[in-house]
């Protein structure tokens, strides 16, 4: 018998099923803070995700309304892979999340800038990397990016 496409209809199951396994997030965390969208940037990653794994992570995240993927301008080829609306949504649990490494990390390794950024309200963080996202940017990189933006 074929299992449910989730398994409760509990709001935290929900997002579990979405984000509740290791490479989920920081897939999200690489387009939104680090401002990666090819499958290649993705691979180049510290935490060495594999190709066959990311493949499938890309692919679950576009299936969820997380990401969505166009062909490259410059190289049909390649696929550039952006936030949708409801992956947007997300950034406040990435933020979130990130503030507890920070906080309970024994060596956190994260740009000077990043804690520069947890002096802020986190409102305003959230809402500046939202819309660095949408022009284009990302938290650290570009011209409309959260660093940019508070002057980091």
């Amino acid at each position: 018998m074929k299992r449910e496409e989730n398994k409760s209809r509990c709001p935290i199951n929900f997002t579990v099923e979405i984000f509740g396994d290791t490479w989920s997030l920081l897939i999200v965390r690489d387009i939104a803070a680090l401002g990666k969208k090819t499958f290649g940037e993705f691979l180049e990653s510290k935490e060495r995700i594999g190709s066959s794994v990311l493949a499938e992570r890309l692919a679950h995240l576009e299936r969820k309304g997380i990401i969505s993927k166009k062909p490259s301008e410059s190289d049909k080829r390649k696929f550039i892979y952006s936030l949708t609306d409801k992956g947007l949504d997300v950034l406040p649990i990435l933020y979130e999340f990130a503030v507890y490494g920070s906080m309970h990390s024994p060596d956190p390794d994260a740009p000077d800038v990043w804690f520069k950024a947890l002096e802020y309200d986190k409102q305003t963080v959230v809402r500046l990397w939202r819309e660095a996202i949408k022009s284009g940017s990302s938290f650290f990189l570009g011209p409309e990016s959260v660093v940019n933006k508070l002057g980091l």
